[in-house]
């Protein structure tokens, strides 16, 4: 798949989680004295201020420029900036699965979490492996010069690249883990989400639609 195309416009996407667990799942985004940014279960970025309970039940307690105290399906959790939790209801259990809709050109890109840490992704059937560029990985705190040294076909050459296992993947309620992932030393706006992760799912597409099941 040529990069160029992987990386066009993706103005006008949304995207949309559901699972059977039905768990909520919370990325902070942005931390202030009194407020918090969080994006609920991938949707639109919003700001809460302390007391406040978004429509999912989600209760900001308090927050400041380290770390948000939010009440989630009546558990609280502390988190620091980029991280992430996700809860799973009383009722929980059955099958993990994940829906995303698309533009009419088929990128589908979303707000996981790789090693605890919420990252922009974008599907990449194409790709043999969960990939990124080194400055993500350092902002993920992969220490991917431990790896194994690779080499990979960009369109702007073969640059250097590092094979590495990453502990956690997420993708909306779905968490892998133990997934194969490459660093690459070259510019990526996102993390593209390879086959190291899609191979582990049931992978249903219908129109815009893709929706991701977990098998095990």
């Amino acid at each position: 798949m040529n990069l160029a195309w992987r990386y066009s416009n993706l103005l006008g996407l949304f995207i949309l989680f559901t699972s059977s667990a039905h768990a909520t799942e919370v990325n902070v985004v942005g931390l202030f004295n009194g407020k918090a940014m969080i994006s609920i279960n991938g949707g639109k970025h919003r700001v809460m201020a302390a007391g406040e309970t978004s429509p999912e039940g989600v209760k900001l307690i308090s927050s400041d420029s380290t770390a948000a105290v939010l009440e989630i399906d009546g558990k609280r959790q502390n988190l620091g900036m980029g991280k992430s939790a996700s809860i799973p209801s009383a009722d929980g259990g059955g099958n993990q699965s994940a829906v995303l809709a698309g533009d009419l050109r088929g990128h589908f890109v979303t707000t996981g979490n790789i090693n605890g840490t919420s990252t922009r992704m974008m599907v990449d059937t194409g790709a043999s492996m969960v990939s990124m560029s080194k400055d993500e990985a350092k902002r993920l705190g992969i220490s991917y010069l431990n790896g194994e040294r690779a080499a990979v076909s960009t369109a702007n050459g073969v640059v250097p690249a590092y094979r590495v296992t990453l502990n956690t993947v997420r993708v909306g309620n779905i968490t892998l883990n133990q997934v194969d992932g490459l660093v690459q030393d070259s510019g990526m706006p996102f993390v593209l989400l390879g086959m190291s992760f899609l191979k582990r799912l049931e992978i249903k597409q219908d129109g815009t639609n893709m929706t991701l099941l977990k098998k095990y």
